[in-house]
């Protein structure tokens, strides 16, 4: 089956770099088991979740194809399947020295964060990470944001977990490797497609003068009608040393709080979790702004691109699920000492964007049953792509996950953390998920740039103190 690259899967295929590796990570963390664990779980080893991963990638197509050039750059890339798939080669084994320390697990993901993925294979890859403390485990998995639209394909983390020990089943796979196209066939299938689309003639004429679309352009310049964020993006974001050049070395570092912390600070102040959330992450980022002597005044602001807000919750107090995936920009009140300040100018300002977003459909993930996460940080990134880099300071992707135990081959998912990319000139990405009454961050920073993302880490755990000494 051969699929054309749409627009803005072509943007990011073509804006992959060394310095910016586009691809979007996940760290589950899950309890090893054994078959005399108390918990009766089965060993999560090798053999096993190879044997889950390729029965469910019937579900994700695209895992098991490949991204093909047009010769002479006649027309966008191409999906086709990959005659030569290796599933054991995406899947991959590693092992920390027993007992591996979580700090450890965070340098090691950090260094396959920082690594581009290999384009003549379709783009993706994933690690157990064996040897940790206390008998778990780990899954690092990157897949290219390329692949993930959210809506005709997922994220592969999306349909290898279960909400019980006992996997569910998945009809047969008769998939068989097909001959690839070769290159003629390749340029006689583009020139059959421009022939039927002449407008696309424009795109290949443009694309060849300038060799690269831009996200922008790609994504067709989907910039709404608001006032506010049009003059924003006029104005441009503050100086932050958020934004840097950046190099291809990361760093990563988590933070896990309580779901029932946020609840809290909703109920008290009458707000979205959505909104206590960035309330902690804006008290965050002013503790580590002061940490390096920045000189801050009650008007300083950050400017972030927040590409998700989807908590809605019923009066049972469940996360819904969501059928769009929305972006904004927010200033961020680093400035204020106050932290119930900050809290209600963030509520103002979400409060009137709420119908002024840039929406990104996503029939599929309220249809198909897993961890939605998954999926939903990789459409943030792709919605966050479509603001000018100068617009903003930095990306904070939220979403909720399954407040109920959820399960991989079997084995118990303790923990979950994105790994957000870092778009071009953005030193830090801040990605967070909801799952099991729990709220953990993925911080993936420039290694250079931001040598001190543990600060960072430590600050939300102040800034959240700050916010619950405030409900009282």
């Amino acid at each position: 089956m051969i699929t054309r690259l749409t627009p803005q899967d072509a943007s990011f295929y073509r804006l992959e770099s060394s310095s910016n590796p586009i691809h979007i990570g996940s760290l589950a963390i899950v309890r090893g088991g054994d078959s005399d664990s108390a918990q009766g779980e089965p060993a999560l080893d090798y053999d096993r979740l190879v044997d889950l991963v390729e029965s469910r990638l019937s579900l994700v197509p695209r895992y098991r194809r490949k991204v093909r050039e047009i010769p002479f750059a006649l027309g966008r890339p191409v999906w086709v399947e990959d005659s030569h798939f290796d599933i054991t080669y995406h899947i991959r084994r590693s092992a920390l020295p027993a007992p591996g320390t979580d700090g450890q697990l965070h340098d090691l993901v950090a260094r396959l964060a920082s690594r581009p993925l290999d384009q003549s294979r379709p783009l993706w890859e994933m690690y157990l990470i064996e040897g940790l403390t206390e008998g778990r485990s780990a899954i690092f998995t990157k897949t290219h944001s390329a692949l993930v639209d959210g809506d005709t394909a997922l994220e592969i983390g999306h349909v290898i977990l279960d909400n019980s020990p006992s996997p569910r089943g998945i009809a047969d796979d008769s998939w068989v490797a097909p001959r690839e196209p070769n290159e003629a066939e390749l340029l006689v299938g583009a020139l059959t497609h421009l022939a039927g689309q002449p407008r696309e003639v424009l795109e290949v004429a443009r694309d060849a003068s300038a060799h690269a679309f831009s996200v922008v352009e790609a994504a067709g310049k989907a910039v709404d009608s608001v006032v506010s964020a049009v003059r924003a993006a006029a104005i441009g974001a503050p100086d932050s040393p958020l934004n840097a050049k950046t190099s291809r070395n990361r760093r990563f570092d988590v933070v896990r709080t309580d779901l029932e912390d946020y609840r809290k600070i909703r109920k008290r102040f009458n707000c979205s979790i959505n909104d206590a959330i960035l309330a902690v992450v804006t008290g965050a980022l002013r503790n580590w702004l002061l940490s390096r002597g920045e000189a801050l005044t009650e008007s300083t602001v950050l400017r972030a691109v927040v590409p998700m807000s989807v908590y809605v919750e019923g009066i049972d107090d469940q996360l819904k699920p969501v059928s769009e995936v929305s972006s904004f920009l927010i200033d961020l009140p680093v400035g204020e000492p106050n932290p119930v300040m900050r809290l209600s100018h963030i509520s103002h300002a979400t409060e009137a964007n709420s119908k002024h977003r840039r929406g990104v459909r996503a029939r599929t993930l309220v249809h198909l049953a897993g961890f939605a996460p998954a999926s939903l940080h990789a459409m943030s990134v792709r919605a966050a792509s479509t603001f000018a880099e100068h617009t903003f300071n930095l990306v904070i992707t939220n979403a909720p996950g399954p407040q109920t135990p959820m399960y991989i081959g079997g084995a118990r998912m303790l923990e979950m953390y994105p790994v957000s990319p870092l778009l071009r000139n953005q030193a830090s990405s801040i990605g967070i998920t909801s799952y099991d009454g729990r709220v953990f961050y993925g911080l993936n920073a420039d290694r250079d740039a931001m040598a001190d993302i543990g600060v960072l880490a430590a600050s939300v755990h102040e800034s959240m103190e700050e916010m619950l000494g405030a409900c009282v």
